[in-house]
């Protein structure tokens, strides 16, 4: 048996480990955290010193038996697991549950995972640090009993099933506010003016009027004003300028940038530059630290110079401005700066170029430029119009790598012919734009983090999490919001002529931001009423300062529960005994044939509309919300046609034929056949006539064109655009293909790719566990432990799960599982 026993917290970091240490070294991985508070009661002593009743669940008994055994056979026990908080509290979990003693543990912390960085660490050997694990502890101590205590409150007083947060609501809430600002927002308008001008060469520019008419008499008066001017060169400045690069990434600025850059969503940023750190390739990803080793700035100065000369090397340090930043350790970088591509999986190859252009750019030289201002007047009015121009006259960091941006800019400065002072310009046209007012911009996650980190709420290790739990929890969505189009105006001023046209733009168009629910607005709304403290974002930023201050070895965790515990529990029981229901209710109108009210609102399975009061004598009537109806746009006719569906239409072939709204939009019922209706066909103003040319459409796109291994092929069009099925699998058909004329040969090649990639389905795959998460239909996923299978939404990113998550899902859908067995064992009685 090895004299040392290694144990980190996965498997992959457990095998790079393993190639730098010799053969008196066995690493392990412990899977995460081997112990928590159990998921089935609160497992805090509230009635005395909050102390946690950490457990070891049944999944990881069989890895702790194993650790065990290794632990009593070794000369010494390492606990490697990460350097943060959470790190901390699994070597304390893993010391205590293994019953492991001071004389032969030592705690080792690395921020990268290379042969140097282990063995310094090996040989800088410190005890586990009870500051960070108390730090640790009263997070998760607040969090279980913010969530234990507000979940069941929320299941009694709004919908069943809901759960609340302590970071997640107030999350949900800043969304929320957002959206609202947004639904309030009234543009306002006013006429912008560009002109284009030609100088005396005969190159074209634009100009601009630094300022905006309110009104379209006061442009055309403006422009009326032009007819018939000379314009001329008034004044022309030259002066150079510069722009610094961008510090090296923290997580928060990381996860910005690869939304921005790479499109990933926050979580999957996180399960790469994990996987990457594993791998030996980065450094630690979870820091708020833009701080750089020197070695790593020694390093980053021989690359920039060897590549591309001494001018672009500029050396600097960086410091970080967010609260509670931990300056002792680094920013995320790579850890060997000559490696520019790393030949790995396609996302971890781009984020680690990502990471390597970030941190070489941040030791490279500003970039020089020589920006021109123009003044351009003329004859006729006291107006001046502006022109900018840009030059770049060195790179710089430039070379590598410029920062992107959340908002796009309408309009970018660019180059400037050559201009001289008097002289005198033709003008082309000089335009008077209508332009409105913006409402504010949805967050999209990476900008959701941002405000977050300015807020001081969250830490590093919080973000994604919070993002993906509010997402799960459908408090909020990624929406597609279509927008709506808006006239504008134009007035164009050529030849001394003015014409006016009007255009049309599409406004409030978002794709991919993140949109509230209803039962997000109306959760927040409640949580906001009753509980404003928790609620309240200075108080959420103060906790983290607390949390830090333990940290710090400054603050006493249990002093700090006791302190939060009592009125907040109070505040629980008054608002679970005294608070209306939380409905989210709305007033549309009245039914012209009952006489009663109409309601939006939200109901037990989710958002309705409903005629009459639940204590009239005659049970009210419901119907669901359809497609992107809210409870707050949803108009009184567009409810009261919710009322008329399903409708029947008559008979076709001795079947019945009804018309009605379904989950994925309005539909015909023919038998069991379903035909979806085109887009934008309204249900209502579908007749039988209509209805039996879709119903014929569809039998004629579902006849077989093949068959395969006797089975028929069958095709069509849909949602994902065009497909085939086959032994109930669909099959999409890339453009690679004649969808019109698929051939035999074309058929086969389909099915048998997909065959092959159901084999190769598996997403993740626990083996020791015994858990896998699988990819199913409709972009959906499946958890699956023995004979347990539990469907996850479709906004679940299943790549970003990590295992302790996923069994935390298990547990919660467990009892669900049993009951529905139990009431199956009894009916068949």
């Amino acid at each position: 048996m090895s004299k040392n026993l290694v144990i980190v917290e996965s498997p992959a970091k457990a095998k790079t480990i393993e190639k730098f240490l010799g053969k008196d070294y066995v690493v392990e991985s412990s899977f995460g955290h081997i112990a928590d508070l159990p998921s089935k009661e609160l497992g805090v002593n509230v009635d005395g010193d909050f102390k946690p009743n950490y457990t070891v669940s049944s999944d990881k008994k069989a890895v702790v038996k194993k650790l065990r055994s290794l632990a009593k056979k070794a000369d010494t026990v390492w606990l490697a697991s990460d350097e943060d908080r959470e790190g901390e509290a699994i070597a304390w979990h893993l010391y205590e549950q293994l019953k492991l003693n001071d004389e032969n543990t030592k705690r080792i912390v690395f921020h990268e995972i290379t042969k140097k960085a282990i063995l310094k660490a090996i040989e800088n050997p410190r005890s586990i640090n009870y500051d960070l694990v108390n730090a640790q502890q009263a997070r998760r101590v607040l969090d279980r009993l913010v969530g234990y205590e507000l979940s069941p409150v929320l299941w009694k007083k709004v919908k069943g099933g809901l759960s609340a947060g302590r970071v997640q609501s107030v999350a949900v809430r800043l969304i929320v506010e957002r959206e609202r600002e947004i639904e309030n927002f009234v543009p306002v308008a006013s006429y912008r003016v560009v002109g284009e001008f030609i100088n005396e060469e005969g190159k074209k520019f634009k100009a601009r009027l630094p300022k905006n008419f309110p009104t379209r008499k006061a442009a055309e008066s403006f422009l009326e004003s032009c007819i018939g001017a000379s314009f001329k060169v008034d004044d022309l400045t030259t002066k150079p300028a510069k722009k610094s690069p961008a510090a090296p990434f923290t997580t928060s600025t990381l996860q910005q940038e690869a939304s921005r850059k790479l499109y990933f969503p926050v979580a999957k940023t996180m399960v790469v530059a994990q996987r990457l750190y594993e791998a030996g390739l980065i450094t630690y990803m979870r820091t708020d630290s833009v701080n750089l080793s020197d070695d790593a700035k020694k390093e980053a100065q021989e690359e920039i110079v060897s590549s591309y000369g001494s001018e672009y090397s500029y050396p600097r340090n960086f410091t970080t401005k967010s609260k509670g930043a931990q300056e002792a350790h680094e920013a995320i970088r790579p850890t060997n700066m000559s490696t520019r591509t790393v030949k790995i999986e396609s996302d971890q190859a781009r984020l680690y170029e990502l990471i390597w252009k970030r941190t070489l750019a941040s030791q490279m030289s500003d970039a020089q430029f020589e920006r021109t201002n123009v003044r351009i007047t003329n004859n006729k009015n006291q107006e001046v119009l502006t022109a900018n121009g840009e030059v770049i006259t060195f790179e710089g960091f430039l070379k590598v790598y410029l920062e992107g941006d959340d908002f796009e800019e309408e309009e970018q400065e660019g180059m400037l012919p050559k201009l001289k002072v008097n002289e005198v310009l033709e003008n082309s046209y000089i335009n008077a734009t209508e332009r409105y007012t913006k409402a504010p911009y949805r967050y999209t996650e990476a900008s959701l983090v941002r405000q977050l980190e300015e807020l001081g709420i969250g830490r590093p290790s919080t973000y994604a999490p919070t993002i993906s739990t509010i997402q799960r929890r459908e408090y909020v969505e990624k929406g597609t919001v279509e927008g709506k189009d808006r006239d504008y105006t134009e007035l164009t001023l050529s030849n001394g002529q003015i014409v006016s046209k009007t255009l049309t733009e599409k406004v409030g168009a978002d794709k991919g931001k993140m949109v509230p629910t209803d039962i997000g607005k109306i959760v927040t709304d409640f949580l906001i009423d009753n509980f404003s403290s928790i609620m309240d974002l200075g108080f959420t930023a103060n906790v983290e300062k607390q949390f830090d201050d333990i940290a710090d070895g400054n603050g006493n965790w249990t002093e700090m529960i006791k302190a939060f515990y009592g009125s907040f529990h109070d505040a629980v029981e008054h608002v679970s005994e005294n608070a209306e229901r939380a409905k989210g209710e709305r007033l549309l109108g009245v039914d012209p044939e009952s006489g009663k009210n109409v309601y939006a609102r939200l109901g037990r399975f989710g958002a309705m509309v409903q005629i009459g009061e639940a204590t009239d004598d005659e049970k009210p009537k419901f119907a669901s919300l359809q497609g992107e109806q809210t409870l707050g746009n949803i108009t009184y006719e567009e409810a009261m046609d919710l009322f008329k569906l399903p409708k029947a239409l008559g008979n076709y072939e001795g079947e019945e034929v009804v018309v009605a709204n379904g989950r994925f939009g309005p539909y015909v019922r023919f038998g069991k056949a379903f035909v979806s209706l085109e887009k934008d066909e309204n249900p209502m103003e579908v007749d039988l006539k209509r209805a039996i040319e879709l119903i014929e459409e569809k039998r004629q796109a579902d006849a077989p064109i093949a068959e395969y291994e006797n089975l028929p092929v069958q095709k069509g069009v849909g949602r994902f655009g065009p497909f085939i099925k086959w032994n109930g699998m669909f099959i999409n058909v890339n453009r690679k293909y004649d969808f019109d004329n698929l051939s035999y040969d074309d058929i086969v090649e389909l099915i048998e790719a997909k065959k092959q990639k159901e084999i190769e389905k598996v997403v993740h795959n626990w083996e020791e566990e015994g858990i896998r998460v699988e990819k199913a239909r409709w972009g959906r996923h499946n958890i699956l432990k023995g004979r347990t299978k539990i469907e996850l939404a479709k906004t679940v990113d299943a790549q970003a799960l990590t295992l302790e998550e996923v069994k935390d899902l298990i547990e919660k859908n467990a009892p669900k599982k049993k009951a529905v067995r139990k009431k199956r064992a009894v009916k068949k009685k």
